[in-house]
């Protein structure tokens, strides 16, 4: 997938307006600059657009830059399966990314590699096959001077079998579609937490609500209760409903060994995928949340700069330009737009007669109280 059709499936705009942007872009030029002077190349691309462009192509190259990065560690690993190789390049999910590297990761040492360590990962391949019946009678057959009995090679088995699902990427997209669904977050208050601070988030010392429908303002405060110590939260589903979905994907038969995968699955939700995605969904709710008090403040800005600087006047503004002419439009009191009109008094046209006359008539016409001349190009003359 190239630049401009990553760039598609994120922005609606035009192929050679994307090309024309991103050409502009490379050559250091501003979005204003962009979306003001450069509108013959974009095709009237405006500044929303053009920021949309940017920041889909910063995107991809923040992944493609990660894709190098996981190809070359698990190539050096020895790793790389074509298989392996043809997933990753064909992903720009950067969490898809980020799960497929997820067995080839460095990371500290667990509780799996202690386990393998001991020999006994191929107990855990035996356990995972579900093909055997005396479980028991083959745990024996990997006791050693580091595995002293049965039931603690039963335990390492399920240990790696616990960590194969951590990393299963089936299961964790999928676990991730059902706390994006059905995840709830609860709060509770913190034993010795100051009196008067805890006042200020009184309504959240004991709340409960689904997540993906928390308000953000709502979401925004709990979390900066937390950040004072006045309450702890939680982000987690049912937990029946996780270990039935994972249960069905990994447990074939009902042979000896869905009791040790049984136990491995339980294992692995509660210590390993239910923190992990649980804080995924809080971060990922948490970006949404940010992204609409960004959204709020930046309407509430907006108001406050398009505030009419004279009061309530009206006002005939005038956008000075040579070639393309002057851009005039007349505003009522509150800022609405009550006509608009382009006049050409300078060159090349040197309409400055007809221009007066359609200046004087709107002053006229609609009452004008003000004038504001734009500070740019063709301002002084004008």
């Amino acid at each position: 997938m190239t630049n401009i059709q990553y760039i598609q499936g994120q922005v609606t705009a035009p192929v050679k307006g994307i090309a024309a942007t991103l050409q502009l872009l490379a050559e250091d030029c501003t979005i204003p600059f962009i979306s003001r002077y450069r509108k013959d190349m974009t095709g009237n691309l405006d500044e929303v657009v053009i920021e949309q462009i940017a920041k889909a192509s910063d995107a991809y190259n923040a992944i493609v830059k990660r894709k190098e990065a996981i190809l070359k560690s698990i190539g050096e690993q020895n790793a790389l399966t074509p298989e392996l190789d043809q997933k990753i390049t064909a992903s720009f999910d950067l969490t898809e990314l980020e799960d497929l590297y997820l067995p080839f990761k460095k990371k500290k040492k667990t509780r799996a590699d202690a386990a393998r360590e001991k020999g006994l990962e191929p107990l855990a391949k035996i356990i995972m096959a579900q093909n055997a019946d005396d479980v028991d009678y083959l745990a024996g057959k990997y006791l050693n001077d580091k595995v002293a009995n049965e039931d603690e090679a039963l335990q390492g088995a399920r240990d790696i079998i616990a960590e194969w699902i951590n990393e299963n990427v089936y299961i964790r997209k999928s676990l991730r579609k059902i706390y994006g669904r059905k995840a709830a977050i609860s709060t509770k208050p913190v034993k010795g937490a100051d009196p008067e601070k805890a006042k200020k988030f009184e309504q959240y010392l004991d709340w409960s609500e689904n997540l993906g429908k928390a308000p953000s303002h709502r979401l925004l405060a709990m979390m900066r209760a937390e950040n004072e110590g006045i309450i702890k939260f939680k982000v987690e589903i049912e937990n029946e409903e996780a270990l039935d979905f994972i249960e069905q994907s990994v447990i074939k038969n009902n042979r000896d060994t869905a009791t040790q995968l049984k136990k491995a699955i339980d294992d692995s939700y509660k210590r390993l995928l239910a923190p992990a995605i649980s804080n995924e969904a809080l971060q990922e709710a948490k970006a949404k949340a940010d992204a609409t008090a960004i959204q709020v403040f930046a309407g509430n800005l907006g108001q406050l700069l398009l505030a009419p600087p004279l009061g309530q006047k009206r006002v005939l503004a005038i956008d000075p330009g040579f070639r393309s002419g002057c851009k005039v439009v007349c505003l009522d009191e509150q800022g609405g737009l009550l006509y608009n009109e382009t006049i050409f008094p300078h060159a090349p046209q040197n309409e400055t007669a007809t221009a007066m006359k359609k200046i004087r008539s709107m002053v006229n016409a609609y009452k004008i109280d003000a004038i504001s001349i734009g500070n740019g190009t063709a301002s002084r003359e004008t």
